[in-house]
């Protein structure tokens, strides 16, 4: 079971700004509060909004509106440090490895992974069907003789 499955979107958000609280105040974290602060350290651009609190937990943002999703963008960092910690699809560690080489920083590589997951997300929901993680893999790979 999804360790997020059952949390609507304010919890989910409020767990993003409890984590970065923590870290800010230098308090005792959960191992995916760690996690998730990691991520938000590396997006110095969303801590002041995480910094809001409340405010942020109910905000749309509208991709019409010019408007980056930064829970979503974390999320997806989240996503492909758990893909490679646990080479899920199968050789998307090594695969990662090679595109981490041709990058300035970990950081670069993992936005390669992260375009690209996104969009398998986005072809799976438009066809209603589960992500293709051989197709994912393929484009991943593309990407790495690129």
């Amino acid at each position: 079971m999804p360790f997020f499955h059952n949390q609507s979107r304010a919890e989910l958000r409020q767990m993003y700004v409890d984590a970065w609280r923590k870290r800010r105040e230098q308090l005792p974290v959960e191992p995916v509060e760690a996690q998730i602060a990691d991520v938000i350290q590396d997006h110095p651009e969303y801590q002041p909004a995480l910094e809001q609190g409340e405010l942020v937990l109910d905000k749309d943002f509208q991709p019409e509106a010019g408007a980056t999703n930064p829970f979503l963008h974390m999320g997806l960092h989240l996503a492909v440090r758990d893909q490679i910690a646990t080479d899920r699809p199968p050789g998307i560690k090594a695969a990662f490895a090679h595109l981490a080489a041709k990058h300035p920083s970990t950081h670069d590589a993992e936005h390669v992974l992260i375009e690209l997951l996104a969009e398998a997300l986005w072809n799976a929901q438009r066809n209603g069907q589960a992500p293709d993680e051989r197709a994912y893999l393929a484009r991943v790979r593309d990407q790495c003789r690129e």
